[in-house]
């Protein structure tokens, strides 16, 4: 009967050993089959009427990539992958109201919405809204609103190159 509590240790221990290693490996690299994306121009569905935001967009998205290295930019002809998005919506709204009802800082809120095809395989991976946001001060215009959109552009343009190379 001595015997019987050894052997229930035993067991506790190599179930705690077998269930306490199991580990998943989501956030891979990009499959060897794709080497390039095209990122196409993209799309301002906003409203918002900033001028020339579409273009700043997606070079500092195509930058971003260029500096990663994982997938080499090219052309949409040539690529194994296509990375299509628009800029569906801008707020501006305050963030920081002081005595007296004195806005002193203003958030700029942007949201996006990409779609990442596999060319080679020819299917969708994935399409996603990404949103973020830039604050910048009240009293400056629209030089300092540039401030909070350089910064809302900068953290989405990372969260969709983190989603594209390993999100698989």
């Amino acid at each position: 009967m001595r015997a019987l509590p050894s052997v229930i240790v035993l067991v506790c221990a190599a179930c705690m050993q077998f269930a306490g290693c199991v580990y998943s490996f989501t956030g891979a690299s990009v499959p060897p089959h794709l080497k390039s994306v095209a990122i196409p121009l993209v799309d301002d569905q906003s409203g918002f009427g900033e001028p020339g935001l579409r273009e700043t967009f997606t070079r500092q998205l195509t930058d971003l990539f260029n500096q990663d290295n994982s997938l080499r930019v090219a052309d949409r002809s040539k690529a194994d992958a296509i990375l299509d998005g628009a800029i569906i919506s801008i707020t501006d709204a305050p963030s920081v109201v002081q005595q007296g009802e004195q806005v002193s800082k203003r958030r700029v809120t942007m949201t996006v919405r990409f779609k990442f095809q596999d060319m080679v395989l020819r299917k969708k991976v994935w399409e996603k809204n990404f949103s973020n946001w830039g604050d910048y001060d009240s009293g400056g215009g629209l030089s300092q609103r540039q401030t909070g959109l350089q910064e809302a552009s900068r953290k989405i343009t990372e969260d969709v190159l983190l989603e594209t190379v390993s999100g698989w």
